[in-house]
């Protein structure tokens, strides 16, 4: 399902303020592995949508001029795009961040042996999904044979200093809830992962974060299908706070898609809701002369997914 449910334009999410700018969030192609049931982005194998050359090339420019500090590369999974490692390698050449989305079975791919100690040259930080530390829920969310696949990446990324408290190879992860609730307190769900994954696979990495599944496109649809959105989005709001309002990821980053369009955030960008609610799609390579801090940004009622409870954006929960 891509688009706005209808469900989904009844309440009126509190008016938020773009803040200063230091992440852009690109969302490079939509070709990935898997093909998971929560993706919001309905990535999966037949995809074949991937950012141009000329797109990352005004990407670039736009790191450089607008001197961003973190590129967050999403899919998909990204590392199958062509320009990833190129791409990856320009932003740490000029001092930039760089955070990858990795499904961790990537690793496991034909033609990724080197992926693995490619990232760890190149300092960027993994942030990898695992929405559970045991193998049958893991299958149940992704498909069967994920969780091993899963294991063995981060075996492999352990292997070339990743995850370690005293290493400076970030390895965080990511848990989504498997239905229609709210993820648990990530303090206490972190400590959980770190112990069974140490004590069963060795494995050891630094945060965990935990996400809520936003009620669109192929998570939506299966909560229309099961008749649970209304339940779902009455969760939702009424878990809102206010104070996470503040820390939202849209505050201080814009998302761009494959086709270059940008975005208040990646959920807008699977809704087809353009930046700051404007009329007309805007593409990074127009943002290179304009400034959108102080920009109203675009909200529906989905955004309360990143308010509820203890928040949650693409960096995990918001207050403790």
């Amino acid at each position: 399902m891509h688009g706005t449910l209808p469900f989904l334009n009844q309440r009126k999410f509190p008016i938020i303020k773009r803040g200063n700018l230091h992440t852009l969030q690109i969302n490079i192609g939509l070709k990935c592995n898997q093909q998971c049931f929560h993706c919001h982005v309905n990535s999966s194998p037949k995809r074949k949508e991937k950012m141009s050359d000329a797109t990352i090339e005004a990407v670039k420019t736009f790191l450089i001029t607008k001197n961003i500090d973190t590129l967050d590369i999403t899919g998909g999974a990204p590392e199958l795009h062509p320009e990833f490692r190129s791409l990856v390698k320009y932003a740490r050449e000029n001092g930039i961040h760089v955070i990858d989305r990795c499904n961790l079975t990537i690793l496991e791919e034909p033609g990724m042996e080197d992926l693995a100690q490619f990232l760890a040259d190149h300092e960027v930080e993994v942030i990898a999904s695992l929405p559970c530390y045991e193998l049958e829920n893991v299958d149940k969310q992704r498909g069967k044979g994920v969780f091993e696949k899963s294991i063995d990446g981060l075996k492999q990324l352990n292997s070339v200093g990743y995850g370690y408290s005293n290493s400076k190879l970030s390895l965080n992860l990511v848990f989504n809830p498997q239905g229609p609730v709210l993820p648990p307190a990530q303090d206490e769900l972190e400590s959980a992962y770190k112990k069974e994954l140490l004590n069963r696979h060795g494995i050891e990495f630094n945060k965990l974060f935990t996400l809520c599944n936003m009620p669109i496109n192929r998570f939506g649809s299966t909560l229309v299908s099961n008749n649970q959105l209304d339940d779902y989005m009455s969760i939702l709001v009424q878990s809102h706070r206010d104070e996470n309002i503040e820390n939202v990821m849209c505050r201080n980053l814009i998302s761009v898609d494959w086709q270059g369009y940008v975005y208040d955030c990646d959920f807008n960008q699977m809704l087809n809701i353009n930046l700051s609610d404007n009329e007309k799609q805007i593409h990074i390579s127009e943002l290179i002369d304009n400034d959108v801090e102080g920009d109203v940004i675009a909200v529906r009622d989905h955004c309360y997914g990143c308010t509820a409870g203890q928040g949650s954006s693409c960096g995990g929960a918001l207050t403790a």
